[in-house]
């Protein structure tokens, strides 16, 4: 996985701050590796009723449940309009800004929580192995909403109550793509014809 190096000291300490184009999300490890997230402000780096791909088939190359980058980079070469609309992006001067992978989207639901409603405590939602801790399932009560007012509920910034999609293709339907709600939390998949939200993002590598 190839991203823009930060040292630790650039990095901001609370998540919600506007950082390198965007806003600081969350982190993730892999590899050995750790990782800063930063969503793209929601006016330039955010699209509505997008459809994941037009095709039915695998799309080699977006299954990482991690790495956004190659995943859309996949995508795109598949036809995705909505890959290339997201790799078209130049916010804040950078250029780097693609659809998250799952367990990054995860993250932020995780941090930017936007509403105060109980969580959707179904399957695997929840589970996370690139977090920095790996997490459990959701509770009813946890994640909270959260405490960056930009991103709630009727902030600038926040989240729409809605699905949003991912970067990762279900591995075993060829036809689907797993998304992430911010409505109740609930992860899923969902045909790659149906149209949802979506959130760019930049990932950078702390050294």
């Amino acid at each position: 996985m190839q991203a823009t190096i930060v040292s630790a000291a650039e990095v901001p300490a609370i998540v919600g701050t506007p950082f390198c184009g965007g806003f600081l999300a969350g982190f993730f490890q892999s590899e050995g590796k750790k990782f800063a997230i930063v969503t793209a402000p929601k006016d330039e780096g955010e699209k509505q009723n997008g459809q994941w791909n037009d095709s039915c088939s695998i799309v080699n190359g977006a299954l990482s449940f991690f790495d956004g980058m190659e995943n859309t980079q996949a995508m795109s070469e598949a036809g995705s309009n909505l890959a290339q609309w997201a790799l078209g992006l130049n916010i804040g001067g950078y250029n780097d800004w693609h659809i998250p992978a799952q367990d990054v989207l995860e993250i932020i639901y995780r941090n930017l929580k936007p509403t105060t409603d109980e969580n959707w405590c179904y399957a695997r939602s929840g589970i996370n192995l690139s977090a920095i801790e790996p997490t459990r399932p959701y509770t009813q009560t946890f994640p909270l909403q959260t405490v960056v007012d930009a991103f709630k509920q009727g902030g600038a910034e926040a989240f729409e109550q809605t699905i949003y999609w991912t970067s990762t293709q279900h591995v075993a339907a060829s036809a689907s793509a797993w998304t992430q709600g911010f409505d109740y939390g609930g992860q899923g998949s969902y045909s790659e014809f149906s149209k949802f939200s979506a959130r760019a993002v930049r990932i950078l590598e702390i050294q």
